[in-house]
């Protein structure tokens, strides 16, 4: 994915989770994190590291430093690693229907690592991460054909791998400050004191 690729995708996303997001104080109000309690069985430690670092290097932001890259990545397989499949959810007053959760999608991201790996091996001669960046892409936009849906999708009812990390990122606070430059700090209470103050921008953005 070229670099003006990921930027206009990143403001168009970025843009839109955020218009329809509901800014929480309590730790733990970024989305999804209703469902991360401890995990029953946590398959998620078994993804590919190496290969999902490099999903993270075709999908995430190209001016994302290495290190900062690295950091969401591995918070990516924290987030999965806590999450409770098929929890209960809070339902609304005066109805006793009950909604659950959406199950461990841990096994089936996990499978298409390792579906990425093995093609690379058998077009290639070399594991996925170990690929240029065209023939990695190409392999990563072959294994998304047919999956459904047109928008940003929900982290945590993602078809792919690929769309999770990017969903998850993109509805973060820290992608919301790249996307416009400033320190919104999104999800965290500024106080009173603060509101009016224009957010500083961001050194090296």
């Amino acid at each position: 994915m070229s670099d003006s690729d990921r930027r206009s995708f990143l403001k168009r996303s970025v843009t839109a989770v955020s218009a329809l997001a509901v800014t929480g104080c309590a730790p733990g109000s970024e989305p999804g994190s209703e469902a991360v309690e401890g995990s029953d069985a946590s398959t998620s430690a078994a993804l590919p590291p190496t290969t999902l670092e490099a999903v993270g290097e075709v999908v995430l932001p190209a001016e994302l430093p290495p290190e900062e890259r690295q950091q969401v990545v591995a918070g990516f397989r924290d987030w999965l690693a806590g999450f409770r499949p098929v929890v209960e959810q809070n339902h609304g007053y005066g109805t006793s229907e009950i909604d659950y959760g959406p199950p461990d999608p841990a096994p089936a991201y996990r499978a298409q690592l390792l579906a990425l790996d093995l093609e690379a091996q058998r077009r290639h001669g070399s594991d996925f991460a170990a690929l240029a960046p065209e023939p990695r892409e190409a392999l990563l936009r072959r294994s998304l054909e047919g999956v459904a849906g047109t928008g940003m999708p929900n982290p945590l009812t993602a078809e792919h791998v690929a769309l999770a990390l990017m969903a998850r990122y993109y509805d973060s606070a820290a992608a919301l400050d790249r996307c416009y430059g400033v320190g919104i700090a999104r999800y965290s209470c500024r106080g009173l004191s603060g509101m009016t103050d224009r957010p500083a921008p961001l050194e090296g953005v």
